[in-house]
């Protein structure tokens, strides 16, 4: 079976979730006998045809935030049309528009709809209307949808009556290793972490006012950065003092689970992305992990993380993890137990059975028409919203609710490995 992986920036993975995601689960496709295309964004100078036994299409992409997924996609769909494969994974839901292409030339078609990208700050009204608009037609035009997270999947069964297959990410098992943080001068145990792509929902500018109020004797370690975003990143540094150490991006992906490893504690403020990436590897790393207090956090981490909504909240759990600092590394060790539930090997499972079920079934003629539910849309965006109740005190939280009904599951609890 031949399945193309189109609208990330591709792989190695050095950015985001989407492109983890198709390093992860691309690998283990190729080592079950598939064959897989992935279309990479050709910056730069590095352009390998094959990474892992996945075969690399790069084609170029507008630099401009509003046309640089879009731009790249539609060349992507195009590149693919002469020779379509068995099935396409499109990633993103605002790739929607190119979908009839490919269905047209007999490819079904599944699309990972990701989080709630039209709650960003960064889009103004006309970006807003478009992503809400590209949900709509991702329904309308895809045989099949995955969600990361149930919040994401509630919110499409509740706005559109629609379908998804619940497939979470992997979550890989970091041990520390010895003098693996002298490279940038820091001692395991002794810093605090933060890991994201500045951008306003991901909250680094809060973490970084919370931490400075806190009087913390250990540092601040910032790791990331974000194209077109520099009024937000001159905000996230002029909330630090001089105890904030910012590393920019790090593309050493060693280099960053051992930050992780290393970290007492590590502070997540994503909110609007469903299951996060960085957020699984701070746990499978034994990280002590704050985090913005939403529905798709408190579903990874359930009664293993401590919650936050303000900066007083991030200085009092920052103070809290150093005042009991073998606590803090005891509630670490039982979150990466926690990550143990988040399998690679169970995730490429559930892709592969998706792949034979919808390459054999074809593209699905009846598809729900992507028109929205009167009063649909309140239960999963309301739970982003910032006007939600304080968080509950450290300690006292509620753990999220047990999975009820999910297409992925630990290994041994049935189906077979492919």
């Amino acid at each position: 079976m031949r399945v193309s992986m189109i609208g990330t920036r591709g792989v190695p993975a050095r950015y985001g979730g989407f492109e983890t995601c198709v390093e992860e689960v691309g690998r283990r496709l190729v080592d079950h006998g598939y064959e897989v295309v992935v279309y990479c964004r050709g910056a730069g100078d590095e352009r390998p045809a094959e990474h892992l036994g996945m075969r690399l299409v790069h084609l170029p992409a507008l630099q401009r935030r509003s046309l640089e997924t879009l731009s790249h996609t539609g060349l992507s769909v195009a590149h693919s049309l002469p020779h379509p494969g068995d099935v396409a994974f499109v990633f993103n839901a605002a790739n929607a528009p190119f979908l009839p292409a490919l269905r047209a030339r007999g490819v079904p078609v599944v699309t990972h709809v990701d989080g709630l990208e039209w709650q960003r700050a960064k889009w103004g009204p006309a970006g807003k209307r478009y992503y809400r608009t590209a949900e709509a037609l991702a329904v309308r035009w895809s045989d099949a949808l995955i969600a990361d997270a149930e919040g994401i999947r509630d919110y499409y069964r509740d706005e559109f009556d629609a379908d998804t297959e619940l497939i979470s990410y992997g979550a890989p098992v970091v041990q520390p290793r010895p003098g693996a943080l002298e490279p940038v001068g820091l001692e395991a145990g002794r810093y605090h972490l933060v890991v994201a792509r500045f951008e306003p929902e991901n909250h680094v500018d809060l973490m970084v006012e919370g931490y400075r109020r806190s009087g913390s004797r250990l540092p601040l370690v910032v790791a990331g950065s974000a194209p077109y975003a520099d009024e937000y990143t001159r905000r996230v540094h002029a909330a630090a003092d001089g105890r904030v150490r910012f590393l920019g991006g790090v593309w050493d992906q060693d280099l960053l689970d051992q930050l992780y490893a290393g970290a007492l504690t590590y502070l997540h403020g994503h909110s609007v992305g469903g299951t996060n990436p960085s957020l699984l590897r701070a746990m499978g790393a034994g990280a002590a992990t704050t985090a913005f207090d939403v529905r798709f956090n408190r579903e990874v981490l359930r009664e293993h993380g401590r919650y936050v909504r303000t900066a007083d909240d991030v200085a009092a759990q920052v103070a809290a993890a150093e005042a009991d600092v073998t606590a803090t590394l005891a509630r670490g060790e039982r979150t990466r137990g926690r990550a143990l539930d988040y399998d690679w090997d169970v995730v490429a499972d559930a892709y592969a059975s998706l792949a034979e079920r919808t390459a054999t079934r074809g593209p699905v003629r009846h598809r729900p028409s992507g028109r929205r539910r009167p009063g649909g849309s309140g239960t999963a965006s309301a739970e982003l919203s910032p006007t939600l109740p304080a968080p509950r005190p450290a300690g006292d939280e509620e753990p999220a609710p047990v999975v009820a009904e999910t297409t992925v599951r630990r290994r041994g609890e049935g189906g077979a490995r492919r």
